[in-house]
């Protein structure tokens, strides 16, 4: 590119595109002409052309095919948009075992292909597959996504349909195999493929054969080293390469079983033969014979390694951040503990740092060291392998000819993903019987002998049947050793026709029986009498006979290769699909992909639980993993508490030649939970105390540095040097900051270093320095200096993202984020409640995919998307309607095999992902909650805890600044406030609710806690109603004006008792008209001789309700007594005797109308009207789950009613 007459620059012709570019106008002068010029400048990236015609050109004897209806129909007229001979090219038959194949020539990069029917006829494709080779031998089928197998076709003869491979393919020879073809015609095609010409340095290693490769000085300082190769092998095992360095450090990618590819690493122990540390596993089937590409990129300590399309970063061992690679052996490493070490098979494209090292072997270069035989070509071994893909496949071929002793052999390998299967049968004509050879829990199994296990691994596994001189032998990978022998007793003589992997359908004759399931899997080197059996010749019906079979090929696939388990799941398969186990993962659905946890204390308190040990998973399906927390409910905030291994306080003694005293502190959960919980919690506390006696502390006021400090916050924390209770960066201690330390000169009570013993406490509260790393004290070596500390558990409460809510009040009103990525899996979680019968929650849309949760009626929420195999819907109905204004939760998961919605505590509602379809979700819009891109079916009403794969989207701070929606959505106690039981009362708060127990007899988060206490013979509560000095205040009121208040019309009295005592009193109240309602156990068989309350006897475990009526009326209450009355004057006297006695057992929830006086004798003695004498233990003697239901005393629950009951 250059200007006419001059070129100070000149850029040479390189077929590159520029993608993006930047358009300047530059301007050159001269003496005396001005020349101007627009350059297109500023690539943004780069890209080579290759999408050149590439079988145009080609002459009619590189091309072949399975059959040709006539000459005029032969492959070599298939060019696209020619119109020689009939127009292109059409096979004699029409069925799915024909096929047309390109030889290019030479190796090619291909990176799109075209299809045209056949021209002027009703002859078109309209599905097929599309194969690759390097040989013409061992194809390969091309997939798209890695799991679509076909292409679409064409609707007529004459227009083209060209498809852009995803991946480019470097391969000689291209196969196309129709699959559906217009069904008023035939098989007709015409096709053309593009690419460009490859270029790679090939050679190959014998298995003896090996190269060393030493670098420069120079070479080594670099800071980043790539080393890349393919590698091409039947062999299941063999050293890639080592990379060895100073110390006798190495890194080695080695093959092990055939996959996957391991990569460890070597550290020196003194030994010659150290066991290699095993870093990571990647790939999967790489004995296929297939070109397979390896990547190792390090950058100090990091590593991250790639094979084919599979990346993985590893943290090497500390040993590797300052270590240089100075050698590479290739093929063959010594004093290396790995069996079958030497690789056998061909490598391409060896570069270190882009230098190309099979180039220096090529030129003798002097740093390279070859041993063996080294070729610069790729010699591949022909052998065709057959597929056995579905329940119709089955290959029959013709027995071999018995030798007159009756000997005879049938050999083969397979390989397959699935435990059951019928690999082999023939009949025993002259004995009337058939053998079976099968698969069965993946042990090969014949008749009933019994061999081998372990053969579904997706491994080459060969079997051998010899029958000779009456002896029968079964050879399972006979180089192993797995050998059986048996003698029957008859002579085994097969019949005439064997049939591998099933039976053909349909087929009533006594030739092929199968009780087994069918086999599917590939097998090769298949032999009879020790012949091989060429597959070519089964492939043109020259042989045998064959029904849905794939030959010259293994097509099996590795579902669990990438694993698509998520969460450490664990991945097992079968043909066709693949199972995640995951158990034990703490996470669900079919690739272990949502959290089976709740993300916090809160939410937990919200289903109904109460205080103990949780696992919590802060971000639900996201990278953090479930930590196992302790929920402390009995507040009303709810409490995350988080321990680590010393809480205690511990003392700090003096040792010989120390300084300075410095703890660590390990916690219960990983760094990265520690940091998610305080992140998603409203608030966090940690206590630090320092208890001293002549050891001072941050050294105040801050003229100096401070003898102690702490490290907190992120990974080993950062340095702080202020105290609990103060403010970061202050360097004070609380006193300090409220102005009241022991020493005003200072800010910290130790740092007066005074004789007595002081201590400098509080809470630190700023989230960006916890949780407490580690501590460090300093002033601890002077004679008579003493000192203890205490650093409490990390402590949070409050959930950002549980009460993260947003209310709707229009239908055509939505919040907007950016684009939800979700291409594989996809989880949405959020809690609605509305008014509306219909709405649309969430909608996120591509060029053709979308994603849409709504509420499509009053009952039903329905989850839609498409990923481009047509739209799905997965619906959930509810027998009750959701538009009642209350909490309902939705949750929604979409990944490779199915998608599932769960709706409140419903059953979930599923929906199976098509076998070989689509699997990427490709959205490119943005994400709408609330509404939809067009505005219609918006929902009305309030969206709260939007979670998309683990991450909290904050409706809050978006609906602050979009009209129409409002931040926040009060209302909880609607869905929430049955919790709150026993009379507890249900109080709304900005985010959630609280349970009101002031009404109730009972204690705890949700007024569910018995308040029970253990009573002894001298015990006694007795509760005032009213003191008596008021009556004295006015004598001329009338006593019943001055107690009208406490004129009682109808009494509830309700509690549980535990005793051995009969006769006992247990409840006694009084009035100052010399009233009284007593409620007591009466000995055992007597009358009711007591004028009161009286109960005989109770049943075990019983609740009875008691409703007594009389015309009278409780008058101006006095006192309610629990335990011994000391007042008993008025009493009747065998009631007096009764209420001396005093109670003996346990008294809970005690409730007398509105009041629970045991409850507040316990817990507000100071704040109610409350005498207690004698001993009152609080315990949980009362508790149901206290009880014994085998010992003689046990817990029984009354209640009572009566209009009035006056003795």
């Amino acid at each position: 590119m250059f200007l006419e007459g001059h070129c100070p620059v000149c850029f040479p012709t390189l077929p590159l595109l520029c993608v993006k570019y930047l358009i300047l106008s530059i301007s050159i002068y001269s003496r005396d002409t001005q020349y101007s010029s627009v350059f297109l400048l500023l690539c943004d990236w780069l890209t080579e052309v290759c999408d050149s015609p590439l079988v145009s050109s080609l002459p009619p004897s590189s091309f072949g095919s399975s059959s040709q209806l006539s000459s005029s129909h032969a492959p070599g007229f298939a060019k696209l948009n020619r119109r020689e001979g009939a127009g292109g090219w059409s096979p004699l038959t029409s069925d799915r075992y024909q096929w047309l194949e390109v030889d290019l020539g030479e190796r090619t990069k291909i990176t799109a292909v075209a299809t045209q029917g056949r021209y002027g006829s009703s002859d078109w494709l309209i599905s097929y597959l599309l194969m690759f080779s390097d040989t013409g031998h061992n194809w390969q089928q091309y997939r798209q996504e890695d799991s679509i197998g076909f292409f679409p076709g064409n609707s007529n003869a004459d227009s083209v349909v060209q498809y852009k491979l995803q991946q480019p393919v470097v391969a000689r020879f291209l196969r196309l195999i129709p699959l559906d073809w217009n069904p008023s015609g035939r098989i007709g095609l015409r096709l053309e493929t593009y690419g460009c010409p490859y270029t790679s340095d090939v050679m190959s290693l014998d298995g003896s054969s090996s190269l060393m490769y030493r670098l420069s000085p120079r070479l080594r300082q670099t800071s980043k080293e790539v080393i890349s190769l393919k590698f091409k092998t039947q062999r299941n095992a063999g050293i890639l390469l080592q990379a060895g360095g100073q110390g006798g450090l190495s890194l080695t990618p080695y093959l092990l079983s055939a996959y996957p590819l391991f990569f460890s690493s070597s550290l020196p122990d003194g030994t010659s033969s150290s066991e290699p540390q095993r870093l990571v596993s990647l790939g999967s089937l790489l004995d296929d014979q297939h070109w397979h590409h390896v990547v190792l990129e390090r950058q100090s300590a990091h590593l991250n390694l790639t094979v084919d399309k599979h990346t993985q970063s590893v943290q090497t061992p500390a040993k590797f951040s300052q270590w240089d690679i100075e050698e590479l052996s290739v093929g063959a490493v010594q004093n290396l503990v790995i069996s079958r070490s030497n690789y056998h098979g061909c490598l391409e494209n060896l570069l270190y740092n882009d230098l190309n090292l099979i180039e220096l072997v090529k030129n003798s270069d002097h740093q390279v060291t070859v041993l063996g035989n080294v070729t610069f070509s790729c010699a591949e071994p022909v052998s065709v392998a057959v597929t056995f893909p579905g329940p119709q496949s089955f290959l029959q071929l013709p027995g071999g000819m018995a030798s007159s002793s009756g000997d005879w052999s049938v050999g083969f390998q397979f390989r397959t993903w699935n435990k059951a299967g019928l690999l082999l049968t023939f009949d025993l004509p002259q004995q009337g019987g058939v053998v079976w050879l099968y698969l069965s829990e993946a042990r090969l199994r014949l008749q009933i002998l019994k061999d081998g296990s372990g053969l579904s691994d997706g491994q080459w596994h060969s079997v051998d049947l010899i029958s000779r001189r009456g002896r029968f032998t079964i050879a399972i990978d006979k180089e192993e050793g797995g050998v059986a022998h048996t003698t029957p007793p008859f002579p085994l003589t097969a019949g005439h026709q064997l049939f591998f992997g099933g039976c053909p359908a349909g087929d009533n004759s006594e030739e092929c029986r199968n009780p087994f399931d069918i086999f599917q899997g590939c097998m090769r080197r298949l032999t009879m009498d020790n012949q091989p059996v060429d597959l070519i010749k089964v492939q043109q019906r020259l042989l045998g006979n064959y029904s849905q079979l794939q030959i010259d090929m293994c097509g099996i696939i590795d579902r669990c290769s990438p694993s698509r388990c998520e969460h450490g799941g664990r991945c097992s398969q079968s043909w066709t699909v693949f199972h995640c186990n995951c158990s034990d993962s703490g996470y669900s659905g079919a690739t272990c992909h949502s959290s089976v946890y709740e993300p916090s204390c809160e939410a937990y308190k919200h289903n109904g639980n109460t205080s103990g040990h949780f696992y919590i998973d802060v971000d639900g399906s996201g990278p953090v993993k479930p930590q196992l927390v302790y929920c402390n409910m009995t507040e009303e905030n709810t409490w995350m508490v988080i321990q680590h291994n010393n809480t205690e306080l511990t003392r700090v003694r003096p040792s010989p030649g120390v300084h300075q005293h410095s703890v660590h502190f390990d916690y219960s959960s990983e760094d990265e939970q520690l940091l998610a919980v305080i992140s998603q919690s409203e608030h966090c506390e940690q206590d630090l105390s320092y208890h001293c006696r002549m050891s001072r502390l941050l050294n105040t006021p801050g003229d100096g540095s401070p003898f102690s400090w702490w490290l907190g916050g992120p990974g080993s924390g950062h340095l702080q040097t202020y105290w609990g209770g103060a403010q970061p960066g202050s360097q004070q201690c609380a006193c300090g900051l409220q102005g009241d330390c022991v020493d005003p000169q200072h800010y910290c009570n130790c740092d007066a270093s005074r004789m007595e013993w002081t201590e400098d406490s509080g809470l630190l509260i700023h989230k960006e320095s916890l949780p407490v790393r580690s501590l460090v004290l300093g002033d601890i070596q002077r004679p008579g200096s003493e000192a203890a500390y205490r650093v409490g558990p990390l402590r949070c409460h409050g959930d950002r993202n549980f009460w993260n809510a947003a209310f709707f009040d229009k239908e055509t009103s939505y919040l907007h984020f950016p684009t939800f990525h979700g291409e594989l899996s996809a989880d949405i979680s959020f809690l609605f409640k509305t008014t509306a019968s219909s709405g649309v929650f969430l909608e996120n849309l591509g060029i053709k995919d979308f994603i849409r949760i709504e509420l499509s009626s009053s009952t039903q929420v329905v989850f839609s998307f498409d990923v481009g195999n047509g739209p799905l819907e997965v619906r959930v109905e509810s027998s009750v309607p959701l538009n009642d204004d209350r909490w309902h939760r939705v949750r929604a998961e979409r990944n490779v095999k199915e998608a599932s919605l769960r709706l409140d505590d419903l059953p979930a509602a599923t929906q199976e992902a098509p076998a070989d379809g689509h699997f990427h979700l490709q959205l490119n819009s943005q994400l709408f909650i609330g509404g939809t891109a067009s505005r219609q079916k918006g929902f009305r009403g309030c969206i709260r805890s939007l979670q998309l794969n683990g991450v909290t989207l904050d409706l809050e701070e978006r609906a602050k600044i979009t009209p129409g929606v409002q931040p926040g959505c009060p209302g909880h106690c609607s869905s929430y406030g049955s919790l709150c039981q026993n009379q507890g009362r249900c109080v709304e708060r900005a985010n959630g609710f609280h349970c009101d127990c002031g009404l109730s007899a009972y204690t705890g988060v949700f007024c569910h806690t018995e308040v029970s206490a253990s009573f002894r013979s001298g015990t006694s509560v007795s509760y005032t109603f009213k003191e008596p000095y008021e009556l004295m205040r006015n004598s001329s009121a009338l006593p019943s004006s001055i107690y009208s208040d406490m004129t009682l019309r109808g009494e509830n009295v309700s509690l549980s008792f535990r005793t051995n005592q009969s006769p006992a009193l247990l409840l006694y109240v009084s009035s100052y008209y010399r009233e009284y309602l007593a409620l007591l156990i009466n000995k055992h068989g007597e009358e009711d001789a007591v004028k009161a309350f009286i109960l005989k006897e109770i049943d075990q475990n019983a609740r009875e309700d008691f409703n007594l009526t009389s015309d009278g009326e409780f008058r101006a209450v006095k006192s309610l007594v629990l335990g011994r009355v000391h007042d008993s004057d008025e009493m009747d006297p065998d009631l007096a005797r009764l209420a001396s006695l005093g109670f003996t057992g346990c008294l809970s929830v005690v409730h007398f109308n509105f009041i629970s006086p045991l409850k507040a004798a316990l817990l507000h003695p100071d704040t109610s009207p409350v005498i207690i004498t004698g001993p009152l233990v609080q315990s949980s003697c009362g508790s149901s789950a206290s009880a014994n239901p085998y010992s003689a005393e046990n817990t029984h629950h009354l209640s009572g009613k009566s209009s009035s009951r006056v003795c």
